[in-house]
């Protein structure tokens, strides 16, 4: 299962956010919980497309994309050194394939900062500082298991490669910089993907605002110019309120929104940042009995998705009849119109595989 880790310094606001995508009622305290284990949530992906072919097929079960997001504990100054509730905290956002940091904007008397005062950008280097002193930390024990082997025999020469490797990622750590930032090659990559590093995986940064911050917003300038620097994504919402909006009816909602100026809610906006910062895309297989909507790496091929279907398809696989969902739409929701025009395709396995489209493996086992 896919999962997004929510991070943050304690009090930014971590929880609120979570309950902003999820829906899911998780408490939400005025100061600092001390709590280790994290909330999580199975959030469907917002796609009007799905809703469509739900209308059109009228299918006994319809199953939307999926992503799981986990609100982890807050991260306080030195957990990367086992501080506070670090090391479990850690150990949790080691199991997510992206990061959502919350950084806190917006002012509360009632919430105390846990730094006294409110500075996005210095709240955003103490977590990174934490998430690079974890992967050093395991970089380090790694190292230590290599010299002892090499003391007493030769290394193979892939052991070699991954003691020169991880001796660069250090050297790169030590100089503050995450390791999202270091140009590793494919191989590399496939050497690596065994340590679960906390600075390779993706990151979304999340300002939270109260709803007097509107337009621009001083405090965040210095911060998003920074991560414009980094290629890091910056998103607006105002969490407390976005929370409290998710409770009223839907005409009321829409006109506090109007008055935020928030054209889509803060739920979809973070989900669908979400899963493109997975770099992940959705096809559909449709019909009566059951329309669902698949997830799928960017850049997976017809065998890919056919085994995200069923292990069996991919083994068996012969060809994939595809259509995109937009000409699927343009001719009328028929497939043999579709065909007709010359819109529905039979595919290979080599075929990459498209967001929206529409597919049915044909298989023999």
């Amino acid at each position: 299962m896919l999962k997004c880790g929510i991070v943050g310094l304690p009090l930014s606001g971590k929880s609120t956010v979570f309950n902003v995508i999820t829906r899911a009622g998780a408490e939400v305290k005025p100061y600092a919980g001390g709590k280790t284990e994290p909330n999580r949530a199975l959030v469907s992906v917002p796609d009007k497309r799905f809703d469509k072919l739900v209308e059109i097929f009228k299918p006994k079960s319809e199953k939307p994309a999926d992503v799981e997001f986990v609100d982890l504990a807050g991260l306080s100054k030195d957990a990367g050194k086992g501080a506070g509730l670090g090391n479990s905290f850690l150990s949790f956002v080691s199991e997510s394939e992206a990061l959502l940091h919350v950084v806190r904007v917006f002012k509360n008397s009632a919430v105390p900062h846990p730094e006294n005062s409110i500075n996005p950008l210095r709240d955003w280097r103490i977590v990174e500082a934490e998430l690079i002193y974890r992967d050093l930390g395991v970089i380090s024990n790694r190292l230590a298991r290599l010299d002892e082997k090499l003391a007493k025999k030769k290394l193979t020469p892939a052991e070699s490669a991954e003691l020169s490797l991880l001796k660069e990622l250090e050297a790169h750590l030590l100089d503050e910089k995450p390791l999202r930032e270091f140009p590793l090659t494919d191989d590399q990559k496939r050497t690596l993907s065994g340590f679960a590093f906390l600075t390779l995986k993706p990151e979304l940064v999340v300002l939270n605002l109260d709803d007097t911050q509107t337009g621009e917003v001083p405090e965040t300038a210095e911060l998003e110019a920074e991560m414009n620097k980094k290629g890091l994504k910056c998103v607006k919402v105002y969490g407390a309120t976005e929370m409290e909006l998710e409770q009223l009816d839907p005409d009321d909602r829409e006109e506090f929104m109007k008055d935020l100026s928030i054209t889509e809610p803060g739920r979809d906006r973070l989900i669908h940042e979400a899963y493109k910062l997975l770099g992940l895309i959705s096809f559909f297989t449709s019909g009566t009995d059951e329309v669902r909507a698949w997830t799928l790496k960017d850049g997976s091929n017809a065998v890919d998705a056919a085994g995200t279907i069923h292990s069996d398809l991919a083994r068996g696989f012969i060809r994939a009849q595809v259509v995109a969902y937009d000409d699927f739409i343009a001719n009328n929701a028929s497939i043999a119109q579709c065909r007709e025009k010359g819109v529905l395709r039979l595919e290979g396995k080599e075929y990459i595989v498209k967001d929206g489209d529409m597919i049915e493996i044909r298989f023999n086992v």
